[in-house]
């Protein structure tokens, strides 16, 4: 199965992150929001990005106007998936969310196409039975920031096709990723750790044990982490990290993923990390 055209839907951080690999790695990429304005921002945040790869000799200015050229974006999503080869959902972390928009993607896309979503807890065969192929449905974890991580995190349900996880991982390859394979269950592998241990971050914090720098700085140089579990919550997104802490709490039944009372605190005065200026830190600057 050949992936020569990706449609990305979501233009936020996540979305341009894929759009901006997958048109780096020499595919036509299509760029969907619902916003024109969150098109916009997408498409310039890409720019950017090559830009400073450029800069730092990394990215040469032929290639940035040649992956630059292969994106385009819209906000019409029947005229974005038509066609494609591959779609990314990579939407809010809503279960129901995600399940409608496969539901209407479904039918303007051919038979061999792939959906992917960019879940990073959800379940996958929950997801895939909103369509009425299934085994074209599987899980494609990106971390952020896509174009500088090298994990891609392939998560498949019992029912996907062979054929699309093999399509997957040499897609994934071929996009400079380190592909791993995962079942689908709550977290899959990443999540679960990771979430896990940032729980158990912000409960130190909110106990007093030591600043969340201190708690990051352990991480770092003591178990050589290349960033703290607070900063990568604030990376993430403190209600992000909340709402899939409360989901793996309730899907496996472990209070550990439980978020502290702090968090929902956070949470309820809108200190949500760098997305809102301030979370564990200040990124006011």
């Amino acid at each position: 199965m050949s992936i020569d055209v990706i449609a990305v839907v979501g233009a936020g951080t996540m979305g341009h992150g894929i759009a901006h690999v997958a048109a780096l790695a020499g595919a036509q990429v299509r760029l969907y929001d619902l916003d024109e304005a969150v098109v916009s921002r997408g498409l310039q945040a890409i720019a950017a990005n090559l830009a400073k790869g450029v800069a730092r000799g990394k990215v040469d200015e032929a290639t940035l106007d040649a992956t630059v050229a292969r994106i385009s974006g819209g906000t019409d999503l029947a005229q974005a998936v038509a066609g494609a080869d591959l779609v990314v959902e990579a939407v809010p972390e809503k279960l129901e969310l995600k399940r409608s928009l496969f539901a209407a993607v479904e039918p303007h896309v051919g038979a061999r196409a792939i959906l992917a979503t960019n879940t990073s807890s959800l379940s996958i065969a929950r997801i895939s039975e909103a369509v009425t192929r299934p085994g074209q449905v599987i899980g494609l974890h990106f971390f952020n920031p896509v174009h500088i991580m090298q994990l891609l995190e392939i998560v498949v349900h019992d029912g996907t096709a062979p054929v699309v996880l093999q399509a997957c991982r040499e897609w994934g390859a071929a996009i400079g990723k380190q592909c791993i394979t995962v079942k689908d269950f709550p977290g899959f592998a990443t999540s679960r750790l990771g979430v896990c241990l940032g729980m158990e971050a912000i409960r130190m914090v909110e106990q007093g044990v030591a600043s969340a720098e201190d708690i990051d700085t352990a991480m770092v140089l003591g178990y050589r982490h290349p960033i703290g579990p607070l900063r990568l919550t604030d990376l993430v997104g403190v209600d992000v990290r909340m709402h899939i802490g409360e989901y793996l709490a309730k899907e496996l039944g472990n209070a550990a993923f439980e978020p502290p009372d702090l968090m929902r605190r956070m949470v309820a005065d809108g200190l949500l990390g760098k997305k809102t200026g301030r979370g564990f830190y200040s990124w006011e600057s």
